[in-house]
């Protein structure tokens, strides 16, 4: 792995000069509907939706205003939010890094998919809280979250990116903390890509 602190320091950028490319190769094909619709079910019906790390706005951000839900996308890489803007004018799009999120807006639902698990652990402890200060009473959180507690380098284009996780007592003691608790932590779920997703309700 590339230096930790340095790849982390880099995320941003990485998706600066790869959002065409990302935005060309996102699968569309949503293998992520049975956990969306699971976030969905939670919430009420119109209700508002923080999609933080939206990136493109394709395809899950689409798929979630396609069931009717008013959603607000914040990506900390201008790039991505400006292709979102550009398909989707009447969309809600925003510049905003999750490390500093601060709205001074509750939600129905958050979610960080695909996003959340750039961050450095000590980023996370720190965001955790963050998001469930956006949620309001009842509303569902939902992250994707590595294996357990570590790094690991993927790639972006050409480009390596950063990851990390903690493990699950971690995750779950901060929403604990935060007065939420968890719903469901699958690991490696291999109906959903492999991914690692972390949902949560607030109290």
């Amino acid at each position: 792995m590339s230096d930790p602190a340095e790849l982390a320091g880099r995320v941003l950028e990485t998706y600066e000069r790869n959002a065409a490319w990302y935005d060309r190769e996102r699968s569309r094909v949503l293998f992520e509907r049975g956990w969306l619709d699971r976030f969905a079910g939670m919430l009420p019906g119109g209700g508002r939706v923080l999609d933080v790390g939206c990136g493109t706005g394709a395809p899950i951000a689409e798929y979630l205003t396609g069931l009717g839900f008013a959603v607000t996308g914040v990506d900390g890489a201008a790039a991505m939010i400006e292709i979102a803007r550009a398909r989707r004018p009447e969309g809600d799009w925003r510049v905003a890094d999750m490390r500093a999120l601060a709205l001074e807006e509750r939600f129905d639902g958050v979610l960080a998919w695909d996003s959340f698990f750039h961050l450095t652990r000590e980023e996370q402890r720190q965001v955790v809280p963050k998001l469930l200060q956006h949620l309001g009473p009842g509303g569902p959180l939902m992250l994707t979250v590595g294996p357990g507690d570590g790094e690991a380098e993927g790639c972006v284009g050409d480009e390596p990116i950063y990851h990390a996780s903690l493990d699950g007592e971690e995750y779950a003691s901060l929403l604990r903390e935060g007065g939420a608790e968890v719903v469901a932590y699958v690991l490696n779920d291999e109906t959903c890509g492999g991914h690692g997703i972390l949902l949560a309700r607030k109290r």
